[in-house]
């Protein structure tokens, strides 16, 4: 069994993109877009809201495709930012009130960039660290990925009980590491 896995051309993708090349797009959808969708469903906490964001996030990212500029950070962070803002200037335009806390929004953001998307980041990488490894990869597939409980626990191969338990552990660790 091949266990190496190339990792996916997120520069490459946007550059084809600026090329005019349809398939590139489509690839990146493929892809990203349900991770996309999961952290957007987290941020507007409505499942239509998040389809209609995601789909204007790659409509953006593929007009916008040229202005992507590697020197100031990450495509993948990029797409994230993209698809982030559009979420919050949802959230801010329908004066809908969401429950995330300073430790949700720090685990989303935290993760989209390597520091360039938002000066926080280290903190939160830190305070990930601090966590073991199985309940920081709930955390993980939860807020950033956007995996439901059920798919971690298929994923994790852990009961259900167990892995919503972690995840409710991991966060109150998290928030008070932040503050």
């Amino acid at each position: 069994m091949n266990s190496s896995v190339t990792p996916f051309d997120f520069q490459g993708c946007l550059a084809a993109c600026a090329r005019g090349d349809r398939s590139a797009l489509q690839a990146l959808y493929d892809h990203e877009g349900s991770r996309l969708l999961g952290v957007v469903r987290r941020i507007v906490r409505d499942d239509a809201m998040a389809e209609d964001i995601v789909h204007d996030a790659f409509i953006r990212i593929w007009t916008r495709a040229t202005s992507f500029d590697a020197t100031r950070g990450s495509a993948r962070g990029w797409i994230y930012s993209i698809n982030r803002h559009l979420a919050l200037n949802a959230v801010r335009d329908s004066r809908q009130e969401t429950a995330l806390d300073d430790a949700d929004i720090a685990t989303l953001v935290g993760e989209f960039d390597d520091g360039a998307i938002w000066s926080g980041s280290a903190k939160i990488y830190r305070c990930l660290e601090q966590l073991q490894p199985a309940p920081q990869r709930c955390v993980l597939h939860a807020y950033v990925d956007g995996c439901s409980h059920v798919e971690i626990a298929s994923l994790m191969g852990a009961p259900l009980g167990t892995v919503k338990a972690w995840i409710k552990r991991s966060l109150e660790a998290l928030r008070e590491c932040m503050t």
